[in-house]
Parts: C-alpha cells; structure tokens; sequence
C-alpha cells in the first residue's frame, strides 16, 4: 500500500476516516431521544468523561511470596460532562435539567439514553458512544466576567449507568 500524500495548501478536501488517519476532535454532536445529528440542540462546544474504569482488589495470596493477584470488581464510569453557550428555556436539554434538578425527587427521574457522536467533515458518524440511563447532576452557568469578552457558558454534567462504543452503522439504524 502506498504511503498517503499531503495535499496541505492545494485545497484538496481532508480523507475520510480510514485506517492511515485519524479524526479531528472538534466536530462532534450530542443527543438523545430522535434528536438528530445535525440537530441544533445536538451541539456543544465541549464534551468529556468517555471513560470507564475497572477497580480492582490486590489479593495477597499466602505461600506466594513473588507476585500479588489482581482481582476484578465492577467497571465505574465518570460523569459525562457537557459544555455550551446558554440556550434558551424551550431547549430540549435545558427543560430536561429544569425538569430533573429544579423539581427534584418530587417528580419521577426520567433516565434517557444520550449519545456522543464523533463526525467526519461531511457530518457522517465516525465514532459513537452511548450512555444508557443517563439523568442531569448538575446544571451550572459559568461565571460571567465583564473584563472578557466570552460566550456566557452552561455545563451539564450527566450520571449514567453503563457506556457503550458502538458502529457508527447501530447509531443510524437506531
């Protein structure tokens, strides 16, 4: 197989995703529901906590001087956390934290399902994670600060029981 050219500068279109590159981290999209990819609710600036982290127990094992055993226990996962300029009340997202943390235990939680969608330049599914039972923890606006000159920003940060990466092809049928 030939090793790929650059084409920098002679305004030639980035390669799709293949096994020779790799995709860019900024063009991504975030929803639940029927929400769709190019959906402006899907939209963030920022998103993290794609992680899950198995603990473990170290296991001394009489007689056995040389090594220890490393025993597996359950897989734990961080909040997902969500970063964008305010939006409006009416939003989608913003109704369901309102929804959630505003009215607290008094109201039925109602987990969704919530996916993080890594995309191509021409806005097709490369890479897709999927959070099952996912409900807001916290809802915060960042601080405002008349010395920048900045978007006003909220952050929503997600619990959510299990994390799945999944084909792109699954995401599109589902």
């Amino acid at each position: 197989m030939a090793a790929p050219t650059s084409t920098a500068g002679q305004g030639a279109a980035p390669q799709p995703f293949g096994p020779l590159s790799t995709p860019r981290a900024f063009h991504f999209a975030v929803g639940f529901a029927r929400m769709q990819v190019g959906h402006v609710e899907a939209a963030f600036q920022e998103a993290s906590g794609l992680s899950a982290d198995m603990e473990t127990d170290t296991l001394v094992e009489g007689g056995r001087n040389d090594s220890v055993l490393t025993l597996p226990k359950a897989v734990k996962h961080p909040r997902l956390v969500l970063k964008r300029g305010i939006a409006d009340l009416d939003s989608l997202w913003a109704q369901w934290c309102k929804d959630t943390l505003e009215k607290g235990l008094a109201r039925r939680l109602e987990p969704r399902t919530v996916h993080v969608g890594l995309l191509s330049h021409e806005g097709r599914i490369l890479q897709h994670w999927m959070m099952t039972r996912a409900y807001p923890v916290k809802w915060e606006v960042e601080a405002f600060n008349s010395q920048r000159n900045e978007l006003a920003m909220e952050r929503i940060e997600l619990a959510y029981e299990t994390s799945r990466r999944m084909s792109p092809a699954v995401r599109s049928a589902a």
